[in-house]
């Protein structure tokens, strides 16, 4: 199985949950972590597993604004916030506007503050949403993935994801000549 993993990350905690799924995924698979920047069309036509996710920003996904404020707030607490490397690139919002038909199997994840739902919104519900639009089978409910008050990662949140990752992979079939 070929699977691409996309993701969208201002601090760095997205990404991280997106490198813990692709470990999940990777025995016996061909696996691509990358950034919105780079989930090219060529490297799409060949997944046989999209797996998308980005952070919660104002109860759903990031805007243009929200991206703007969060690279905005990481300069004004320098040292606290470190902005991902690819934080100032495009976001899912911007890919997904230029996202073919495709087919293939798909799952989404989010990133987001814990406490109720209610409360802190979930960026995963739009990404499926979306998903399902370009005609991509969703395979798994939308994931959350759940970070602290400090920014951080809550404890066990990557392993968790890894072991999604492994579910994800047991949901789809191997294609020829792939284990």
């Amino acid at each position: 199985m070929r699977a691409v993993i996309i993701y969208e990350s201002m601090y760095g905690n997205t990404h991280a949950i997106a490198v813990a799924i692709g470990r999940g995924l990777e025995p016996g698979n061909e696996v691509a972590v990358v950034p919105v920047a780079g989930a090219t069309r060529d490297l799409l036509e060949e997944a046989d597993l999209m797996v998308v996710g980005g952070p919660t920003h104002v109860h759903g996904m990031s805007r243009a604004a929200t991206r703007k404020g969060a690279v905005e707030q990481a300069h004004k607490q320098a040292g606290q916030l470190t902005l991902d490397a690819n934080a100032e690139g495009p976001g899912l919002r911007d890919w997904f506007g230029s996202l073919d038909q495709m087919s293939a199997a798909a799952a989404a994840f989010d990133t987001r503050l814990t406490g109720p739902v209610v409360f802190t919104g979930r960026a995963s519900n739009g990404i499926a949403r979306l998903l399902r639009r370009h005609g991509l089978t969703l395979i798994a409910e939308a994931e959350s993935f759940l970070v602290t008050k400090d920014n951080e990662l809550q404890p066990g949140e990557e392993d968790r994801a890894r072991d999604w990752g492994r579910a994800l992979a047991a949901q789809v079939p191997a294609t020829e000549g792939q284990p």
